[in-house]
């Protein structure tokens, strides 16, 4: 028998540091019909909590990963195959499978993070995949690159994919200059050049996204398309989350304010508000952060509106994604850009290309794909 009739399932590797995951529980029973997308058991890292989902159809045969057990990134969560294959066969798959080393791991991924000098400061950033086509992934305010754990791999089977950490934001220099949306899209801009790209699609989430379209509508020959997901930049309104998010000192007054993000609270864990704070508290971080606030979105408004631009010009082919209940930014502005694409997911929030990372992750390579 070929072992391509049996699929393995194995613990994801959800962004550039994760090592291990904890199976939280098992969403199908043994037997059940898989099918390419099915969410088929739950993981919780230190980060976030997911769905693993099936890349292959078939039959759940077998289930190996015990709930409430950490395993490394590979490790062996259960098998898929046809109905055909022996029971006996299985009983082999699973007694001859081997978790890939660390090692090995290194080896395969690669670097994690690279650095690079700019007359912003020091900039951090991520580089996945061999693609022809060039995508940049943009984070939104107090984000950075590890935002993007469950896209840049993925997306890296498709293009060549940056990501990287902002001015003032994740590992690159915590000061920023005249800071406001013409800073921030210099800055990407200039990174762009430095690591040689010519264009790239701009996938912006957030601020990120109103960076894209604020690229795009003065240097349109650097953009072949723009993915907007809940951006900032096509409307007025937004809500109360950026000034809290500033605002917040410790752990009681910062995880409420990062639920907000997620139409699942749940997916707010402990380490997740433990990283946000460390980062609010490194030097320089929280002028950066009440400056970027003021110029962005002084008065609970935002202030800059690059989509009538882009609306009043001629866009790039454009995808806006969003979640309907979004808390940050109403998902009625996802209608603000004539001509763009649409899609909004009912059961997601602000945070939603992690809420329906498998989905997000579709339409942005079938949109990258032209």
């Amino acid at each position: 028998m070929s072992d391509q009739r049996i699929v393995p399932i194995v613990m994801p590797k959800w962004g550039l540091s994760m090592k291990e995951g904890k199976v939280t529980g098992w969403l199908m029973e043994d037997g059940s019909r898989i099918n390419p997308g099915d969410a088929i058991l739950e993981v919780e890292t230190d980060k976030i909590a997911g769905a693993v989902e099936a890349h292959d159809g078939g039959v759940l045969r077998r289930r190996v990963g015990e709930p409430d057990t950490v395993y490394p990134v590979k490790s062996l969560l259960g098998v898929i195959a046809d109905p055909s294959v022996p029971e006996e066969e299985i009983d082999q798959f699973v007694a001859a499978y081997v978790t890939p080393s660390a090692e090995d791991d290194a080896e395969e991924q690669g670097p994690k993070y690279e650095f690079i000098e700019t007359s912003a400061g020091t900039l951090r950033y991520a580089k996945r995949g061999a693609g022809d086509d060039t995508v940049v992934l943009i984070h939104g305010f107090g984000g950075d690159l590890d935002g993007w754990l469950f896209n840049i791999d993925v997306l890296g089977e498709a293009a060549t994919v940056y990501a990287l950490d902002l001015p003032g934001h994740g590992q690159s220099t915590k000061r920023l200059d005249n800071p406001g949306l013409d800073t921030m899209t210099a800055a990407l801009s200039e990174f762009m050049a430095t690591v040689g790209i010519d264009s790239a699609h701009l996938v912006g989430h957030s601020m990120g996204g109103a960076i894209a379209m604020h690229m795009a509508a003065d240097d349109p020959d650097k953009v072949d398309s723009l993915t907007l997901i809940c951006p900032a930049g096509l409307g007025r309104e937004i809500g109360g989350y950026v000034d809290a998010f500033v605002a917040a000192q410790g752990r009681k007054d910062l995880k409420p304010v990062l639920e907000q993000l997620f139409a699942d609270k749940s997916l707010v864990s402990r380490q997740l508000v433990d990283d946000v704070l460390k980062y609010k508290r490194l030097d320089g971080v929280e002028p950066l952060l009440k400056d970027l606030a003021a110029a962005l979105f002084g008065g609970q408004v935002q202030q800059d509106q690059p989509g009538a631009r882009l609306a009043a010009g001629e866009a790039p082919p454009t995808l806006v994604i969003w979640g309907r209940q979004d808390e940050i930014i109403p998902a009625t502005h996802a209608q603000n850009l004539p001509g763009a694409k649409v899609v909004v997911f009912d059961d997601a929030g602000h945070m939603v290309y992690m809420e329906r990372a498998s989905d997000v992750n579709a339409l942005i390579k079938q949109h990258i794909g032209g």
